[in-house]
């Protein structure tokens, strides 16, 4: 059955014919068989590069044989216990030792949910009820922050989705990227209400839209000094800028992280962590309730766990990876474009220049955008089917897709 036939079913028994808004390609997305490698097999037989990378956890590419290994075996001891297992003080461990601003570490099941808890977290540790965001920063689909979000929502002041009641946002305030004097207006004209501020340090849902010198630097310096936490989304940079995330990248250390995506080696996975004190806060320790049934799963664990052993034993990867994307920069030079890029992650712009923040990057020219997506789909390259989506690249491409993607690049621009 080809896609556009499967579409039409899935419509019938799936709101809109996905399970994630972001998945539905018009006029009908295409459905995936297989992937190994760098690449997607697909119900009508396109063989794809993937530049998705399932948006951005596949850092080792698709099927990875030594995740594969260590998933099968697990598989044979069981996939769901509801109690403690080894695995998870393995996994804690590591990324305590990774990360220098993580004393303590919670497992949860999606990056969402570790916004969530941490969020929670920082309201119950200061006593605090506000929040601040970044504008167009995308911290998961839960209520407080379906404000001006990225990913696909784009709404000014108000709840980015129904259902989500303007009472409860109006304890989320938000500023501008890359601007530090709007935080430090706002925290002096009324930071006694203020829990903490939640950023991703590289915008990854809009972007990559990177930080202006010293910006990252004057945030942790204005927050520290107003008492508010300062939380690290580090769901999309973890592993993926180097060991230690962008935290370790620009030499910042936060309050709180939450971390996901290639956290769990490609299965669903979650986690927060940060100062012993303020963890020490969370249930059953401390007053501040969060559960979940498939938290600390160990299948996600176990590939976790190979995930991150193979990165240690391979470091010159993100050496590797940096380069791959500037050989496909170079591909894009005189467009007339903007292409952004750090480490694995990139994307290019149609605007003139680079955007320092939400608002001039929805600047950006949609359309011209789509036409250039249908061309590199036609060119058998897939992208994140968005302007304001991060494209990756992971491990497995080879020079071989890295030089198809750019001469995609340099025909369909």
């Amino acid at each position: 059955m080809k896609s556009s036939e499967l579409y039409n079913i899935a419509k019938q028994v799936i709101p809109g014919g996905v399970s994630s808004p972001v998945r539905a390609i018009q006029p009908y997305p295409f459905y995936v068989t297989s992937g190994h490698g760098p690449r997607l097999t697909t119900v009508d037989d396109a063989d794809l590069i993937d530049c998705c990378c399932a948006y951005g956890p596949l850092i080792l590419g698709h099927a990875h044989p030594v995740i594969k290994e260590a998933i099968i075996g697990q598989l044979s001891d069981g996939w769901l216990y509801g109690t403690p297992a080894p695995a998870e003080i393995t996994l804690a461990e590591q990324v305590i030792r990774d990360h220098p601003s993580i004393e303590m570490v919670r497992f949860v099941s999606s990056g969402s949910e570790a916004t969530m808890a941490a969020l929670r977290l920082a309201r119950g540790f200061t006593g605090r009820t506000d929040i601040i965001k970044i504008e167009g920063g995308f911290h998961g689909a839960h209520d407080a922050v379906l404000v001006q979000a990225g990913s696909g929502c784009t709404t000014l002041g108000q709840p980015d989705s129904a259902g989500v009641p303007a009472d409860l946002v109006k304890h989320t305030r938000q500023i501008p990227y890359n601007d530090i004097e709007s935080l430090t207006s706002l925290l002096e004209k009324d930071s006694s209400s203020i829990a903490a501020l939640i950023m991703e340090p590289v915008l990854g849902n809009i972007g990559p839209i990177l930080p202006e010198k010293g910006y990252l630097e004057e945030v942790r310096s204005v927050t520290a000094e107003h008492d508010v936490l300062l939380i690290f989304d580090e769901v999309i940079t973890g592993y993926r800028l180097g060991i230690g995330g962008a935290q370790q990248y620009f030499g910042i250390r936060p309050d709180l992280t939450t971390l996901g995506k290639i956290l769990g080696g490609g299965l669903p996975i979650g986690a927060f962590g940060g100062r012993k004190d303020i963890m020490s806060m969370i249930a059953p320790a401390g007053p501040v309730y969060q559960a979940g049934t498939f938290s600390g799963n160990p299948l996600s664990l176990t590939a976790g766990i190979a995930t991150l052993e193979w990165i240690h034993k391979h470091p010159e990867m993100y050496g590797d990876l940096e380069s791959k994307t500037k050989i496909i920069e170079d591909a894009c030079t005189g467009k007339g474009g903007s292409f952004v890029r750090i480490g694995s992650m990139f994307k290019y712009y149609f605007r003139n220049q680079p955007p320092r923040n939400y608002r001039e990057a929805k600047e950006a020219d949609t359309t011209a955008f789509r036409s250039f997506w249908e061309k590199m789909l036609k060119a058998r390259i897939f992208l994140p089917p968005s302007q304001f989506e991060t494209n990756f690249i992971s491990v497995a491409h080879s020079e071989r897709e890295i030089e198809a993607i750019s001469q995609a690049y340099k025909a369909c621009i």
